[in-house]
């Protein structure tokens, strides 16, 4: 073997792949089963799609699918760009140091867990001397209850997504804008073109395959409403419209013992994703001749 020594390096990936990611994928069985404890997975009564059936036909069904499109699609529609603006912005700074500065302040909120990023949430938006009802009573006006009241559910839970996850984002972008030819902007210069003009003409042409190719990755997960960050958001109050598909499977699995059943919702799930995932590709092959296969 010419390249044994390349194939040892990839060997502990493999081996991970293998144990974390294939490997409890067994478990799947439970979807199709009725679980016995005593019995076991593969000794359980096989029941074929009736888990499923159950859960489609659920009230649960509608609420936590709705409220999991919601979230996810708000998500999208503001998030999305986020990480898109501030990469065409940072490619417009020519301070380097500046620069610098503002692309590490960005990056850091994606390493703070969401547990830390709730907590300080809940200490900026407390009505007990948190800083946002702070100002409110300097101004006469009186305190609100950001974090308990279900109007303010959605506000936060969006606005946090795209403080925690934009700076991040924005590393793919500025990688796509790295590769666009400075030529090309001599050359309209030349021509009298503004800013504006070479950003919507060249920029945003030129890295139209990685928006194409993210915006793919953001349909497919979007039953991936953030489990995390909602759970922790979650209060009696805004339970109705925070209840999404992957609370509902930990509440279902664990508070309930209902295994089976929480592992069909997951499987049903991740199904739904692929085809969503499958038919984004195809409609941004055909328009915009992007894929991901």
């Amino acid at each position: 073997m010419r390249h044994k020594v390349l194939y040892l390096f990839i060997l502990p990936c493999v081996v991970w792949l293998l144990v974390f990611c294939y490997y409890p994928m067994y478990g799947a069985l439970l979807a199709f089963k009725a679980y016995n404890y005593n019995l076991g997975i593969l000794g359980s009564p096989f029941v074929g799609l009736q888990n499923f059936e159950e859960f489609i036909k659920s009230p649960d069904f509608w609420i936590v699918m709705k409220n999991t499109i919601i979230i996810s699609g708000f998500k999208i529609i503001f998030g999305f760009p986020a990480p898109i603006l501030l990469a065409l912005l940072l490619n417009e700074v020519r301070g380097l140091k500046f620069k610098k500065a503002v692309q590490t302040m960005s990056y850091l909120p994606y390493f703070v867990s969401w547990v830390v990023a709730v907590s300080l949430m809940t200490v900026i938006f407390t009505p007990y001397g948190g800083i946002i009802n702070d100002i409110r009573k300097h101004f006469g006006l009186e305190s609100i209850f950001f974090m308990g009241e279900k109007k303010y559910f959605y506000p936060m839970v969006i606005l946090s997504d795209i403080w925690k996850n934009a700076g991040w984002g924005s590393i793919i972008y500025l990688s796509a804008l790295s590769g666009v030819s400075q030529e090309l902007y001599e050359a309209a210069t030349v021509d009298g073109a503004g800013h504006l003009k070479c950003t919507w003409h060249i920029t945003l042409p030129s890295i139209k395959g990685t928006i194409g190719i993210m915006f793919i990755f953001a349909v497919g997960g979007i039953l991936n409403a953030g489990f995390d960050q909602v759970l922790l958001l979650q209060q009696p109050a805004n339970t109705q419209i925070s209840e999404i598909l992957d609370t509902f499977v930990l509440k279902t699995g664990l508070n309930y013992g209902r295994f089976e059943y929480a592992t069909a919702i997951g499987l049903f799930k991740s199904a739904f994703a692929f085809a969503l995932m499958a038919l984004t590709n195809s409609v941004s092959k055909k328009f915009m001749d992007v894929g991901i296969w």
